[in-house]
């Protein structure tokens, strides 16, 4: 009897961490989650300020989803959009210190698909040689 409550509240343990787990990882994924989040603030901490030079950078992705992002980017935290009065009105985003908490994390993604991608190109060239 007294093991089985020991169980349950291992168990009981387990789901709650399991949980807060995949519940910092929804938050995370809800933040910077999609396909262009992450390579916008690579693209702007390389240097790119202005929408054109961002979507130049980030190749792909179009003028209504860039804006649409940047806005997403600004709300959470990560940059803010700088509009100089003047002729021509000129504006540029920025990075604010709290987009470079996420350095680790794109580090950590920059070397986990170099080694991905290292590793299908190896599988798909074994395969070929079985091939032959």
């Amino acid at each position: 009897m007294k093991e089985s409550q020991e169980n349950q509240i291992d168990s009981k343990a387990f789901t709650e961490e399991c949980n807060t787990v995949l519940m910092a990882v929804s938050d995370a994924l809800y933040v910077i989650g999609g396909k262009w989040k992450l390579m916008i603030i690579i693209a702007m901490a390389r240097g790119n300020k202005r929408f054109t030079e961002i979507q130049r950078q980030v190749s792909g992705i179009s003028a209504r989803v860039l804006s649409s992002e940047l806005k997403e980017l600004e709300l959470n935290g990560f940059i803010i959009k700088k509009v100089e009065v003047g002729y021509p009105v000129s504006i540029e985003y920025e990075l604010l210190p709290y987009s470079q908490t996420l350095e680790e994390l794109v580090g950590a993604m920059t070397r986990w698909g170099m080694q991905h991608r290292e590793k299908i190109k190896s599988e798909m060239s074994s395969v070929k040689l079985k091939k032959q």
